[in-house]
């Protein structure tokens, strides 16, 4: 499983931005968001392999977003938390409790909605982000603010 997962977590970044990174350089620069996790940030619980694989991504972020500063390549990760999305409701399974406390998870109450983590790829690929490379950029409601990661009790 560990194998499994950081093949498509952190290999996957990897050779994403190796493709990504030499047509950007033949053509003046760019910008790439990788998707990376608040569990790149710290810690979850019973997750080594998801954990590990996040934490690579936001290495690979990084180290990429300042070696190909200098070519006009920007490299920035999002780092979501818990978002509202269809596999998160089916996980959720229509049960109340279950949803209240995915929405208690993040200190402003409330899951993400993916449109909201949209945007933020959207600005870090804008010219508003120009001066912005290798953060790993937290669209979390507050979690990654909270000492000790959230508001889950």
């Amino acid at each position: 499983m560990f194998r499994r997962v950081s093949d498509i977590n952190a290999l996957g970044t990897f050779l994403c931005m190796k493709y990504e990174i030499a047509h950007m350089i033949a053509h003046g620069g760019g910008a790439i968001v990788n998707t990376a996790s608040g569990s790149g940030l710290g810690a979850s619980p019973l997750q080594p392999a998801y954990v590990a694989s996040k934490h690579a991504v936001v290495g690979l972020t990084k180290v990429a977003g300042t070696d190909y500063a200098a070519k006009g390549i920007r490299v920035n990760a999002i780092c979501p938390g818990v978002v509202d999305t269809p596999m998160m409701q089916a996980w959720i399974g229509g049960d109340p409790k279950m949803q209240e406390l995915m929405d208690a998870a993040e200190p402003i109450g409330r899951m993400g909605r993916p449109e909201e983590i949209a945007e933020a790829a959207v600005w870090l690929c804008s010219d508003a982000s120009s001066f912005v490379t290798g953060v790993a950029l937290p669209v979390d409601g507050g979690t990654a603010a909270v000492i000790g990661g959230g508001a889950v009790e």
